[in-house]
């Protein structure tokens, strides 16, 4: 058992908490312990979470319309603040720990001249973190990126590529700096 979870305390509040998060999302899995001031956004029936799972204050996760997924795996922490918006489909293994103020979006925004910025189409293309990754913090993950298992992006790293497993990523943008021995 992690630290972190050797010293989780469910009180009543995150009781609360559970139970109305068990009414909105799509799935909710045993033991999630969610944290004060966790927001599940616009269409939260479209956010699956699995067992043992730990979401810290301040996360905003965002399924951005009626047909996008979030799947979060088993025991995953993530961390304070981080934000995880889809607009297509963001699929998070089982066992990674996310650090805060990590920010994970499957789209972005078309930037041709003859249109306003605002209004542009939304392109997007799924995001796939694999298990035991570890995401340090302040790192952006950005639309189409598969990211293999037990992979370790450094701290402010800005990944645009997929990153095979095991390795470790780093900067802006990421690139391969080691491999996990």
């Amino acid at each position: 058992m992690s630290q972190l979870r050797k010293h989780l305390k469910f009180t009543w509040r995150n009781k609360w908490r559970y139970f109305r998060a068990s009414q909105k999302l799509a799935f909710l899995g045993k033991n999630v312990h969610i944290d004060k001031s966790v927001e599940f956004m616009r269409f939260p029936h479209n956010i699956s979470i699995g067992d043992d799972v730990v979401i810290k204050e301040g996360a905003r996760i965002c399924s951005c319309n009626q047909s996008a997924m979030i799947k979060i795996g088993n025991r995953t922490t993530i961390g304070y603040h981080n934000f995880i918006f889809s607009s297509e489909n963001i699929e998070i293994g089982a066992d990674c720990l996310i650090a805060p103020f990590v920010y994970i979006v499957d789209s972005n925004h078309s930037a041709a001249r003859d249109l306003l910025i605002n209004q542009q189409p939304n392109v997007t293309a799924p995001i796939q973190i694999g298990n035991g990754v570890w995401i340090a913090s302040n790192v952006t993950i950005l639309k189409g990126v598969t990211i293999g298992d037990g992979a370790v992006i450094a701290a402010n790293s800005v990944v645009n590529k997929d990153v095979p497993p095991f390795e470790i990523w780093a900067g802006t943008p990421a690139k391969k700096i080691s491999t996990r021995e």
